[in-house]
């Protein structure tokens, strides 16, 4: 078992940035329509929702780099945690995920809360940069 506990730093890394990628695509997608118009979002962009994206996608790259993993991952989950709230739970009348569309918001809020606590990783700018997590 201690084999597979020193990787765990390594794949903590593997998982920040594999997360973070799939989180920008979300705002690559409402914004330029990157790798095609995400469904469902009005054209041109309300504000909020311009600013949700312009979210994803610095805070995408920055979880990408690990950088800033820590403070950045409690902001990406308070968006994720008010996207679940406002958007997805309160249009469909439920909190439960597979019946108001809202997994994806769920999943990263509570993936992005674990990167507050677990930090960036082995494999992160923020070990290099401070010497520690």
């Amino acid at each position: 078992m201690s084999n597979l506990n020193a990787w765990t730093p390594r794949v903590l890394s593997i998982l920040r940035v594999l997360v973070a990628l799939s989180f920008m695509s979300h705002g690559l997608m409402k914004l330029w329509g990157i790798p095609a118009p995400q469904p469902g979002v009005p054209d041109p962009l309300p504000f909020i929702l311009t600013i949700a994206a312009w979210l994803e996608v610095v805070g995408g790259a920055l979880l990408v780099l690990g950088l800033f993993t820590r403070p950045v991952a409690f902001i990406l989950c308070g968006q994720m945690a008010w996207a679940f709230l406002l958007a997805h739970a309160k249009s469909a009348g439920t909190i439960v995920p597979a019946l108001n569309q809202g997994e994806a918001a769920y999943l990263f809020c509570f993936i992005f809360l674990y990167f507050v606590f677990a930090g960036g990783g082995e494999w992160s700018l923020d070990r290099i940069v401070r010497k520690k997590d």
